[in-house]
């Protein structure tokens, strides 16, 4: 590790590279597993989809002799709106070929972006959030800002719903482009099922990792602008354990300006 500080209860950790960021982040949440197993008969945990998740996810796989895998219960925490069943491009899809496929949780369980109606959909998979309160939170930041898609103009800190339906702006959609999930903005789908910012916070630990210099800005107002929805990360800095994993590239502007 290179550096680390703290922003208000948030601790923020800077490595020197992708590989070294993933894989401290993969040996925390181990850690944590190992811990809430001893505590309890099973762990849920929450997950993210985004290419920033890789050597995280890589990493964690390796870790398939550590744990009763089958005494924790997955579940991820966003998803497209109308893409076919199985597309590449579905967060389904990704956590299926990166993770799930890899190990052998007790229960996985997704989002329905195909779902025939999708509030419904939204309403049962917020009772599978509080039958199976969240232990642990993995996550990443867009280069927006937003949690999850919760994008800016759709945060809610307050928001009353666990799941919901949102539009998704255009820096986010952009995003998808920049990341190689598609080739081009209008193949991007316009609409999401997220999970709100309460149901992320309500997560007894959070891991979130921010690797890339495309987000090196969202670092910066995660945790030097005022909390608040335009920034709604910024929202990490309220909960009491979290841990923000930063690489080089991410802590860019950071450093550029000797805050740390």
């Amino acid at each position: 590790m290179l550096k680390e500080l703290k922003v208000d209860d948030l601790d923020v950790k800077v490595y020197p590279d992708r590989l070294s960021m993933g894989e401290a982040a993969a040996n925390m949440v181990g850690n944590l597993i190992a811990r809430l197993l001893n505590e309890k008969a099973y762990v849920n945990i929450i997950f993210a989809a985004a290419p920033s998740q890789n050597e995280f996810l890589s990493t964690l796989i390796k870790k398939e002799d550590d744990f009763d895998w089958e005494r924790i219960n997955a579940f991820h925490m966003d998803e497209y709106i109308g893409l076919p069943n199985n597309h590449h491009a579905l967060f389904s899809s990704f956590l299926k070929m990166q993770l799930f496929k890899h190990l052998p949780f007790h229960t996985v369980n997704y989002i329905n972006g195909n779902a025939a109606d999708p509030r419904a959909e939204c309403e049962r998979y917020a009772d599978l959030l509080i039958q199976y309160p969240a232990d642990i939170v993995c996550m990443g930041i867009g280069e927006n800002g937003h949690i999850a898609f919760n994008d800016p103009h759709v945060a809610n800190f307050n928001d009353p719903l666990k799941v919901k339906i949102v539009d998704l702006d255009l820096d986010c959609r952009q995003q998808q482009v920049n990341d190689g999930c598609f080739s081009e903005l209008n193949e991007v789908p316009t609409h999401a099922i997220t999970l709100t910012i309460p149901s992320l916070m309500a997560g007894k630990h959070l891991c979130c990792m921010v690797p890339g210099k495309n987000k090196a800005m969202a670092v910066h107002h995660t945790l030097f602008n005022e909390i608040s929805e335009k920034c709604p990360a910024s929202v990490l800095r309220g909960h009491p354990m979290a841990v923000l994993f930063l690489d080089e590239d991410s802590n860019t502007l950071i450093k550029y300006l000797n805050l740390i």
